[in-house]
């Protein structure tokens, strides 16, 4: 399953951050942000449901993340 969120990270630092804490609390996904997109896009591929815990993670952080329809 591929779930693409919208974000408001806009800087490489923070989004390699981002990823390492995602990664370390959803192992079995793998991420990906797009941040030349005009909604700085954030891929996630993942076998199960794991929207939660991605919006919380990064709103954790203080950023904000939704899921793109």
């Amino acid at each position: 399953m591929v779930e693409v969120f919208c974000t408001n990270v806009n800087e490489r630092l923070i989004a390699d951050m981002l990823l390492g804490k995602l990664s370390a609390r959803l192992p079995e996904a793998s991420f990906h942000f797009d941040l030349e997109d005009c909604d700085r896009i954030l891929r996630v591929e993942c076998h199960s449901d794991c929207t939660a815990g991605v919006v919380e993670e990064l709103n954790a952080h203080g950023y904000h993340c939704a899921l793109l329809s």
